[in-house]
């Protein structure tokens, strides 16, 4: 998991992603633009952030920070 530690915390990427979910970002396309991180390691990140609850899918490829995720995010 590029994205997330195997203890399920968030790497440098990994937290990247939350900050973009954080600033309302809603698909791996907005996460990657506001992020700066390549499309595919943003949509390889959202599906560990799924499996480890920091993240959450609501609807067809929208995402959304979970109460979990938000405590890793300055």
């Amino acid at each position: 998991m590029a994205c997330v530690t195997p203890e399920g915390k968030p790497t440098e990427s990994g937290k990247k992603i939350l900050n973009a979910l954080k600033s309302g970002a809603a698909s791996p396309e907005e996460v990657a633009k506001i992020s700066g991180l390549p499309l595919f390691r943003v949509r390889s990140g959202l599906r560990d952030m799924v499996q480890v609850d920091l993240a959450k899918e609501e609807g067809e490829g929208k995402y959304k920070l979970t109460e979990k995720g938000g405590k890793f995010i300055e």
